[in-house]
């Protein structure tokens, strides 16, 4: 079959050419300019940069399977393709080791000043501590909202140091909860409740601006807030309006709302797009120069490990699918 994988690094070429040695393979994100390209493509393989719109699926009228290197699918408008009768798979579950340790990483950075003394040092030849007081985790309550393996592995992580660990899902299981020492609460109990709130859920319609105005107003006065899930989960103003009023005492972000158009902003600039997608922009540059804020480049995922499970995952869902037994199959939402 014709398979196109896009946004192929270096490193994960080598599993590519060695499993799918007929595969073209693209460094690119998928955009219009090469469709015409690709047009015979069977198989299309991507990543979270590539949106897999209604119209880049009219272009492609062989297009059979498409398959994202990555759990979420809110770049692939998957009810369209399965109203065309294309299979549409992720990777369900990789790196949760990769992630919960990255989001414990972020706190570490936040509770013990790390980013702030490292500056000092570096920068100012500054050895003195007098404005580095940090905090200790232990004894401290985590609220984690979503509780999969990522969620589930950084409970664990939480509750070998000694933190109380509050969770939310709109599918509890009880049984991990008592298996791991973590207890199931309420939306409101976990805002309320928690010293610091971590975000380990996908993007859908029912959690874009999870956390917003309302329900910042809610939260514990001070508290930590964590993001390694997807940006659009926070609502960025209200975000920069609690980390400024006090409400809010510090976020570790690895994922900003509208990051793909923060990374190529010329472009967003220069191209006529709508003021709401330049003020994000504008915003997350807010948020980026905050002193309480440490900002990451989306690289929770990004270890050698978890690399390894993503390529040989999706290249596992293109060989099943090959052979008539799609695996990892997503559902429209």
């Amino acid at each position: 079959m014709n398979i196109t994988c896009v946004e192929v690094r270096e490193e994960e070429k080598i599993f590519f050419e060695q499993e799918l040695p007929t595969a073209k393979l693209l460094a690119e994100k998928l955009d219009s300019s090469m469709l015409s390209t690709i047009r015979d493509t069977e198989i299309l393989c991507v990543f979270v940069d590539s949106l897999v719109t209604k119209e880049v699926i009219d272009a492609l009228p062989h297009l059979q399977l498409i398959t994202t290197r990555s759990t979420g699918l809110d770049h692939v408008d998957t009810a369209y393709a399965t109203s065309k009768g294309i299979t549409v798979t992720n990777v369900p579950g990789y790196g949760k080791r990769s992630v919960a340790e990255f989001a414990l990483a972020l706190l570490l950075t936040l509770s013990r000043k790390i980013f702030d003394a490292y500056h000092q040092v570096r920068f100012n030849g500054d050895y003195s501590f007098k404005h580095l007081r940090g905090f200790d985790l232990g004894g401290k309550t985590l609220g984690i909202i979503g509780t999969g393996q990522i969620g589930r592995h950084l409970a664990q992580i939480a509750r070998g140091l000694e933190m109380t660990v509050l969770a939310y899902d709109v599918q509890p299981d009880p049984a991990i909860a008592t298996s791991l020492g973590f207890t199931y609460v309420d939306f409101d109990t976990l805002l309320s409740g928690a010293d610091i709130i971590s975000l380990h859920v996908p993007l859908l319609p029912a959690t874009r601006h999870l956390l917003n105005r309302d329900t910042l107003a809610k939260t514990k006065p001070g508290v930590y807030i964590i993001n390694t899930a997807r940006g659009e989960l926070i609502d960025t103003t209200a975000l920069i309006e609690a980390l400024n009023s006090g409400q809010v005492a510090g976020a570790g972000l690895d994922v900003l709302e509208g990051e793909s158009e923060l990374k190529d902003e010329v472009e967003l600039i220069s191209g006529g797009q709508q003021m709401a997608d330049v003020q994000v922009m504008l915003e997350n540059h807010i948020l980026t120069d905050m002193p309480q804020v440490v900002v990451t480049p989306h690289i929770a995922f990004y270890s050698k490990e978890a690399e390894r499970e993503i390529v040989q995952t999706s290249i596992s869902n293109i060989k099943s699918f090959m052979k008539a037994t799609p695996t990892n199959k997503a559902q429209a939402l």
